[in-house]
């Protein structure tokens, strides 16, 4: 019987990757980790940097568990906007994402451990261009955010196995296009827009007229419902959702979906019978949340969810 541990957001908090591995039965040996059970593996979910004070320590502990043949890992959206703020675009000669204020402290703790232009720095950015934008196996699926099929069967058409090439990679740094798009959707979630003239107040206090939705919420009949990250939830419409969006859900009969990236809050419950959210804000101070995954399983349970504390 195959286990997997489906492990989400990281974002440099090495510790708590530590105490969940040991948790989890995963035990350092030489260079590596290994586990009792030989069978037993790993799927990371991405953003392994950013926030936290060890990024090349997540980093290291995740290739080596890789190298052994113990784990996969997906692209995160923080991984993807490193690589478009170390890449210049071939045409301008601009990096891909602009070295603004607020992206220089978006990536700020990256930033100190690997700084512009040096070796090391381009090593694990090479690292991190090999990294698929999903996994699907006879068991599950694993996506960063969002596992929109279309987007998915598209995406195995034009890519190897979900891992971008060179061009493809530039293509998703350039807003409008159709590449930036697609890859959008599934590394940081789609967005919908608002009736007009509705809008809400984010946390931030911005103005927006767009709110990100529940794919997984397939049972979602108005506004209120299917929306993410609305501090205030009645600034929205309390009216019927449009058609195309309310039947673009994930649908309930398909294979367990793993995903992080949200920042969800509070006790950890299940999206869906089958569509599971781990990010508990463990790149700050939430906990690392991970999911013990057996074969077989088409339904997913609380019972197989494990909080590792709080960590350091």
């Amino acid at each position: 019987m195959s286990i997997t541990d489906i492990i989400p957001d990281i974002h440099g908090q090495a510790e708590k990757l530590r105490v969940a591995l040991c948790n989890l039965g995963w035990r350092r040996h030489g260079t590596t980790w290994l586990h009792p059970e030989p069978d037993r593996q790993i799927v990371f979910l991405g953003d392994f940097i950013d926030r936290g004070l060890e990024n090349a320590a997540v980093i290291r502990i995740v290739r080596e568990l890789m190298d052994a043949g113990r784990a996969r890992a997906i692209m995160g959206n923080h991984e993807l906007n490193a690589l478009h703020f170390h890449m210049p675009d071939p045409e301008t000669g601009e990096p891909l994402r602009a070295h603004d204020q607020g992206n220089f402290d978006q990536h700020e703790s990256f930033l100190k451990e690997f700084p512009l232009g040096a070796s090391h720095t381009k090593d694990v950015l090479d690292w991190m261009k090999g990294l698929p934008l999903f996994i699907e196996t006879e068991e599950l699926r694993a996506v960063h955010a969002a596992w929109i099929q279309p987007a998915i069967a598209d995406l195995k058409k034009r890519t190897a196995a979900g891992v971008l090439s060179q061009d493809q990679l530039i293509r998703a740094g350039r807003k409008g296009d159709a590449f930036y798009n697609l890859i959008e959707a599934v590394a940081k979630g789609p967005e919908a827009r608002l009736p007009v003239p509705h809008s809400f107040v984010d946390k931030g206090g911005k103005v927006r007229h767009h709110v990100r939705v529940k794919r997984w919420a397939s049972d979602a009949r108005n506004w209120r419902q299917v929306a993410m990250s609305v501090p205030d939830i009645n600034q929205l419409p309390d009216e019927a959702l449009p058609e195309d969006l309310r039947t673009a859900t994930y649908p309930a009969g398909d294979k367990p979906v793993f995903f992080g990236h949200y920042w969800m809050s509070g006790e950890p419950k299940l999206q869906s019978a089958n569509a599971m959210c781990l990010d508990y804000s463990a790149g700050t101070d939430g906990p690392l949340v991970t999911y013990t995954h057996v074969a077989g399983s088409r339904q997913l349970s609380l019972d197989s969810l494990v909080v590792h504390g709080k960590g350091s």
